[in-house]
């Protein structure tokens, strides 16, 4: 689907859902695989994420514009269209959108995996486990504001 489809889908569903026009930019972004979709507070635009559509279909993907455009319009409103936000839950709620999108094929994999370094405070012991490496020159103990020691964690998968 080009992003000529994708801005006029978006227009039928805020025209049909929340009575208003779109009147912003609205396009695919390939590179979203964390998100199903974004939504930009200065240039009002929406990116959508391609991948949502091929692995789930047009009825996930329709979920994720409405939860969008919940943000565009009470956005515009100056109404609350942050996620914590009771006029967001409210309208997405309303419209039928979606709170979070499902998990891409293949990033439960990433997500699961188990970490690999363990920054410790040389002031009162605490100990952080991280996934990726840190440079501990660059952070403090969140406790004690200590100085950091880091630690590769030897692990081995099973197969």
């Amino acid at each position: 689907m080009q992003d000529e489809m994708l801005q006029a889908w978006i227009e039928r569903i805020s025209l049909h859902y929340f009575g208003l026009p779109f009147r912003h930019k609205a396009s695919f972004n390939s590179r979203l695989t964390a998100t199903g979709g974004r939504y930009f507070t200065k240039s009002h635009n929406i990116e959508i994420s391609p991948h949502q559509l091929a692995n789930y279909g047009p009825e996930e993907t329709e979920k994720i514009i409405k939860h969008e455009l919940c943000h565009y319009h009470l956005h515009i409103m100056n109404r609350g269209y942050r996620h914590r936000d009771a006029d967001f839950k409210q309208l997405l709620a309303k419209v039928g959108g979606t709170r979070f999108c499902k998990s891409l094929p293949g990033r439960e994999k990433r997500q699961s995996q188990p970490y690999k370094y363990k920054l410790v405070c040389r002031s009162c012991n605490s100990e952080y486990l991280r996934k990726r490496r840190i440079d501990p020159e660059r952070f403090a103990c969140g406790k004690c504001r200590g100085n950091l020691l880091i630690y590769k964690l030897d692990f081995k998968v099973e197969s």
